[in-house]
């Protein structure tokens, strides 16, 4: 019996894995152990600081931070979570905040400064709406992935350890709140919270019709070391990763597993906006255009200091012309 490689792979518990968690895809030559139970921000400060695993779903802006470091990670183009983000931008309904450039001057908390929702909304604000990013006085409320130095003019500082943003948001200390989650204040609809979008499906429609972009949260990192001493790993791994994908889409076509009374309907208008496959992995037009569009706000909010290339930061994982459809 021929020996695979044991690999570590810690991401989200999505449909899009389900195979591989479960065994129905599996990388060829490779054994995974998976670990699905971790929240975001422990999984990427765990595989970036601490190198406690082979592969990891990571933070793509803390990605670009530990890569601008020269720390030995690799990206394989293969991004397990996407996210529109108009919807997680909250506000205390005290402050007259009516309108995005109603934020300028203003004390907003954050999760952590350098995570990715974060820094999508502060591109989008500074790009579509005209609230500048250094106009803003940030207060983070955990420790950053990667520790990184805040550029000069950059209002920024953290809460005290017994503090969170949803509470300082309703107790009207914050002037609002950019979070990666649905905070607790909007699910129990406290009076003292809304969001600064009322509409904000609409507001993402037209962010997507105009520019083309459906974010990309998170990318698959891989430790360098992997790469030099496996080098076929990341093809294989991006061959499983898109196997589990084609099962999980095939499956989630039908109506009857999900329980939600207009579901099919939401499934049409989805691919009718953004397309059969909005979860594309790989270097396709839109997911360089949506990546080189991150990079450009990483540099700009000064948590990189360079704009890194896309084939600097990604393996290649093409197996040449007309290749890898198992034709002999």
């Amino acid at each position: 019996m021929s020996k695979k490689l044991a690999l570590t792979l810690a991401c989200g518990d999505y449909e899009i894995v389900r195979a591989l968690k479960e065994g129905t895809v599996q990388p060829d030559g490779i054994e995974l152990t998976i670990i699905t139970t971790m929240d975001s921000s422990t999984r990427h400060w765990r595989f970036l600081r601490n190198r406690e695993f082979d592969v990891a779903e990571v933070s793509s802006s803390s990605y670009l931070l530990a890569r601008d470091q020269g720390q030995p990670f690799a990206g394989i183009p293969v991004f397990l979570h996407r996210r529109f983000r108009h919807g997680f931008a909250f506000v205390n309904t005290s402050k007259n905040i009516n309108e995005p450039k109603d934020l300028i001057g203003r004390r907003i908390g954050v999760k952590s400064f350098q995570v990715s929702a974060i820094l999508w909304l502060r591109g989008i604000l500074e790009h579509e709406y005209g609230v500048p990013h250094r106009s803003i006085e940030w207060v983070t409320e955990i420790d950053e992935d990667v520790e990184f130095t805040p550029p000069e003019g950059l209002r920024l500082s953290r809460m005290r350890h017994d503090q969170t943003c949803e509470e300082l948001l309703v107790a009207g200390e914050l002037d609002a709140v950019l979070h990666a989650d649905l905070i607790w204040p909007m699910v129990e609809r406290h009076p003292a919270v809304k969001r600064l979008w009322p509409d904000y499906k609409q507001e993402e429609l037209a962010y997507f019709r105009k520019t083309g972009i459906f974010p990309i949260m998170h990318v698959t990192g891989i430790k360098q070391e992997i790469v030099d001493k496996y080098p076929w790993v990341p093809v294989e791994l991006m061959k499983a990763f898109e196997a589990a994908k084609a099962v999980a889409m095939k499956r989630m076509e039908n109506p009857r597993i999900v329980p939600l009374a207009w579901y099919r309907e939401a499934w049409e208008e989805q691919e009718d906006v953004l397309g059969r496959d909005p979860w594309q992995y790989g270097m396709t037009d839109s997911n360089r255009h949506t990546l080189e569009t991150l990079i450009g706000y990483s540099f700009e909010q000064g948590l990189i200091k360079r704009k890194m290339g896309l084939e600097e930061l990604f393996l290649d994982v093409n197996q040449g012309r007309k290749r890898g459809t198992n034709r002999i």
